[in-house]
């Protein structure tokens, strides 16, 4: 998540059109390590990325055999999403994707599993709502995760302005608002992984991970 863009006036779709309009790409086109790991042993069916971005992660479920689709309030990350599923051979369903704003968008479709990486800006937007609809969408047996930078990078300066909180372990599970009935809890805790800073420096990134299970 790009913190460094000016937000006094941009929100909403505005911000991340200027986000994705910058440059040719944003991101690398790799899928997350974490997503790898927890989803690798899963049976294939139907998968949801909210907040897809330029679809890696989609591509890379498609990859594996899920019908996968994506969902992003940029119209020009959808658009680049599309171009390279087409370049790889995925048609729909393989890799669908939608270019909408989730605070608005629903479906009647339930998925086997429902991922948001990374799920966050520097404003406030409805965040919670979005996660609790999140798991509605999950049919029975079917997994929810939800990844996301749990403070800023060690290499990071310090900054003055008001940004929301970065989301914890326990606030997640407490905006999901979990009927213990019905979800397990398979994973909830921040882990941390090695990168290099833009200066090619040893650095530390810290993620809330959270993966659940809506039960059969």
């Amino acid at each position: 998540m790009d913190h460094h863009h000016d937000t006094e006036e941009l929100r909403g779709v505005e911000f991340w059109e200027k986000h994705y309009g910058g440059s040719e790409r944003v991101w690398s086109g790799k899928v997350n390590q974490v997503i790898e790991r927890l989803v690798a042993p899963l049976a294939p069916g139907t998968s949801l990325d909210l907040g897809s971005g330029e679809g890696s992660d989609v591509m890379w479920m498609a990859s594996r055999g899920w019908q996968a689709t994506g969902v992003d309030i940029s119209p020009t990350a959808v658009e680049r999403a599309r171009q390279d599923a087409a370049k790889h051979g995925f048609t729909e369903p393989q890799a669908t994707f939608i270019a909408a704003d989730l605070s608005e968008w629903n479906t009647s479709q339930t998925f086997d599993l429902v991922t948001l990486s990374f799920f966050q800006a520097p404003f406030e937007f409805a965040r919670a709502e979005i996660l609790r609809r999140a798991a509605q969408l999950v049919a029975p047996g079917g997994h929810l995760l939800a990844l996301s930078h749990a403070a800023r990078p060690s290499f990071a300066p310090a900054f003055d302005g008001d940004v929301p909180a970065f989301p914890q372990p326990d606030t997640e599970l407490e905006a999901l608002q979990l009927d213990s009935d019905q979800w397990s809890v398979l994973q909830a805790e921040v882990i941390e992984r090695e990168i290099t800073d833009p200066n090619g420096n040893p650095a530390t990134l810290e993620d809330t991970v959270v993966f659940i299970q809506r039960k059969p």
